[in-house]
């Protein structure tokens, strides 16, 4: 009789015990699994296909019989770069869409606007932009380009920007200079983004009525410069001017976005030249440029 009791005792606790073993084993794998599933979406609105090669890294890697330390990782480092710079500009095509083709004069602001493959236009852009290479060929501006778009598929969103989705659309940096008046290709933060050039005291405040007005968003720039650099560089009225007179010219643009108190100082008239909307964010950190 007590044989029987205590047996079932510890086949109840024996049966409990294996309970909490199967929970613990779907929580690790929901855990898991949800983690993935994050970076999947994470790497994918950020590269576009860095979620599609982290799966096949993963696949990858079960099938892969080793103990490799960091085995996953390595494997979507190598797919990862391989897909970026020879499977990707090799089949962009298909899409109407090439890289943003570099020159002494055209270059990246930050090498991340490549590995992100964030550096895609449409043929009509790479004319413009090398049309205008050649009108400031005599000067030390240059060309330094922020986002463009994906590589492939319209409507496919390049967060965080509204409309870089269909290869029309590329953003520019101001131009900046030296306290003595040297123009400079260096930048003001490390991504090229979120360093504005504020309004004057008696310049329009297009930001301020657009925070006061509930679009948060306008300003949010300013959290994305990933460290703010060459402090000593001030904003080229002058370059910058000469940067946008050069854009203006070219008969494929169809609308250049910077922001109002900017457009008056520098005394800009066009109308290619649009004011973007409370629901966009401020434009006196870059230009968006747009062709037709």
């Amino acid at each position: 009789m007590i044989a029987n009791r205590a047996n079932k005792l510890i086949k109840k606790r024996f049966n409990k015990s294996i309970r909490i073993i199967k929970q613990h084993i779907k929580l690790r794998f929901l855990f898991a699994f949800t983690i993935k599933f994050i970076l999947f979406l994470w790497l994918t609105a950020l590269t576009q296909i860095g979620g599609v090669v982290y799966l096949t890294s993963v696949l990858i890697c079960k099938k892969w019989n080793t103990t490799l330390k960091f085995k996953t990782s390595f494997v979507f480092l190598a797919l990862y770069l391989c897909a970026t710079f020879v499977f990707v500009p090799f089949t962009c095509s298909i899409f109407g869409r090439e890289k943003v083709v570099h020159t002494q004069k055209i270059q990246p602001t930050n090498f991340m606007t490549v590995l992100l493959n964030r550096n895609y236009v449409r043929p009509h852009v790479n004319q413009l932009l090398e049309a205008c290479a050649e009108t400031l060929k005599h000067t030390n501006i240059e060309i330094r380009y922020l986002d463009a778009n994906f590589p492939f598929f319209n409507r496919f969103p390049l967060l965080p920007h509204l409309s870089h989705h269909d290869g029309k659309k590329i953003d520019i940096s101001l131009v900046y200079q030296t306290k003595t008046g040297v123009i400079s290709s260096k930048k003001k933060s490390l991504s090229g983004y979120g360093v504005f050039e504020n309004p004057k005291p008696h310049e329009v405040n297009q930001a301020e009525k657009c925070l006061q007005a509930g679009h948060f968003q306008y300003d949010y720039p300013k959290y994305l410069t990933f460290g703010s650099i060459n402090k000593k560089l001030v904003f080229s009225e002058s370059g910058t001017k000469q940067l946008i007179a050069a854009f203006l010219q070219q008969p494929n643009l169809d609308k250049l976005f910077i922001e109002p108190h900017l457009k008056r100082r520098l005394n800009l008239k066009s109308d290619k030249i649009r004011y973007h909307g409370c629901k966009a964010v401020r434009h006196d950190d870059h230009i968006h440029l747009q062709v037709k």
